[in-house]
């Protein structure tokens, strides 16, 4: 049963009263929504997640006083099933998007790839669909990478405003203007892309006026080719220590520059008297990229599923609802933002879905209740992986390697660099988990690589061209 607390209808009152033990909250109108989206920004990459390197006070600032997750994972180590996930609510092997669009080939390989979707389907009810009829003004800032028709872009998925989203996963271009991006005119020569979309977020958001609004602001940064302002980079020269995992100057400015970002967006919340009824979900869609950055002492990055590729900082920010800063260690994935949004608001979703409400922890009023997390990537990775499925039950996690028909069995919360496999010590546990990851499979559907007839091992690490 709902929460009685929850079910309060946010849409039908002037203010909204939640109780959270002896607190109480309001929020005038409808709250403000805003997912707050990095590329690739891996789980070490901020101040409030162990650098010392990289200098993020903004993004540390709404750590220290909202929830920061220490267990948070995106729904694919790649970008587009993540972002799809967003949208949906669902898992990616759910909705068939399951690499990045339009993904690599490599027609020799062992296994040959399924017929996957290179686009969210129109008939998916995403998420500012659902927010529209509630009443909301809704808006995708930045990187959208869900299909390469124009018929598949945000304004056919049920956002307003459009600036800057299409087919393409990164710059097509540079990070300075010109963009040469057919969403997002070209500024005057050397404005720098996290800087315009800034401010087409912060221009959005003062046109609503009193109406309740939806921003999905995504940045293309952290994603390579990495570009960044020189002073910021000189910056991180001067900080380069030979011992410190994070050495990257570029990089270091490109992070710079997005907690720059959300900086402006706070003072601009505060500014106009939003801040208190604005929630903000800060998140990064998969792993960091271990060719610019570090992950350790997570194993590998983006494209795997060890924990690097995977494992993501995850923030949720909320004055009204709560009061002080704390660390929460419960599993959570991408699809969960989905479920809590349309739980605060009380949507009835039409189709199922797969994230379960964080509003509980929120409110501290209870843990909330999942049997396990789920991955499916049936898809060959440039950085190596090759196609896996996985699960995660409590600190225990099974990956199994679809090309091998290998089995690796890790203990998290006594190996997060996943260094020792365990199958053999436990094969029972191996084995409960198997069976459980292939009931998955068959309940969602999940769609299988299959021998390839043309497999050549001389050149199964090529890719065609």
């Amino acid at each position: 049963m709902r929460n009685p607390i929850i079910s309060i209808l946010l849409n039908l009152m002037l203010i909204t009263v939640y109780s959270c033990k002896s607190t109480t909250f309001e929020f005038t109108n409808k709250p403000n929504i805003i997912i707050f989206m990095v590329d690739d920004l891996g789980w070490t990459d901020l101040g409030s997640y162990g650098s010392d390197f990289y200098e993020t006070p903004a993004i540390d600032k709404i750590a220290t006083n909202g929830i920061r997750f220490t267990n948070a994972y995106s729904a694919s180590s790649v970008c587009s099933p993540t972002r799809a996930a967003i949208m949906t609510g669902k898992y990616p092997a759910r909705t068939k998007v399951t690499d990045w669009i339009a993904g690599h080939n490599f027609p020799w390989a062992q296994l040959k790839v399924p017929q996957w979707k290179k686009y969210l389907d129109p008939n998916e009810i995403t998420l500012p669909e659902y927010l529209k009829d509630k009443g909301y003004t809704t808006a995708n800032i930045g990187k959208w990478h869900l299909g390469e028709e124009s018929t598949y872009w945000p304004k056919h998925q049920g956002f307003d405003i459009n600036k800057g989203g299409y087919a393409k996963g990164g710059p097509r271009g540079h990070y300075f203007s010109p963009y040469h991006n057919p969403r997002l005119t070209d500024g005057p020569k050397g404005e720098y892309l996290t800087d315009r979309l800034t401010d087409e977020a912060i221009q959005f958001m003062n046109g609503t006026k009193e109406a309740p609004f939806f921003l999905y602001f995504s940045h293309y940064a952290v994603h390579t080719k990495l570009e960044a302002k020189q002073q910021v980079i000189d910056k991180y020269k001067n900080k380069i220590e030979t011992n410190n995992p994070h050495q990257n100057p570029i990089y270091a400015a490109m992070i710079d520059s997005v907690d720059e970002s959300l900086k402006r967006f706070l003072q601009n919340l505060e500014e106009t008297g939003k801040i208190n009824n604005t929630i903000i979900f800060f998140m990064s869609d998969n792993g960091g990229l271990t060719k610019v950055t570090s992950n350790a002492p997570l194993r590998d990055g983006k494209g795997s599923i060890y924990e690097g590729g995977v494992k993501v900082p995850m923030i949720i920010y909320a004055p009204k609802l709560i009061t002080k800063g704390s660390v929460n260690t419960t599993p959570t994935i991408t699809m969960d933002v989905f479920a809590s949004i349309t739980d605060l608001l009380h949507i009835k979703t039409i189709t199922p879905i797969d994230g379960i409400s964080l509003i509980p922890l929120i409110l501290e009023e209870k843990e909330i209740k999942r049997n396990a997390l789920y991955w499916h990537y049936p898809h060959y990775h440039q950085e190596g992986a090759v196609p896996y499925s996985a699960i995660r039950e409590g600190d225990w996690k099974l990956i199994e390697n679809l090309e091998e028909n290998k089995l690796e069995l890790y203990h998290l919360s006594e190996d997060i660099g996943e260094t020792k496999n365990l199958t053999l010590n436990n094969p029972s546990k191996a084995a409960d988990l198997k069976q459980k990851l292939n009931h998955w499979r068959t309940k969602i559907e999940a769609q299988m690589p299959i021998k390839n007839i043309d497999y050549d091992k001389t050149k199964e690490r090529k890719k065609s061209n």
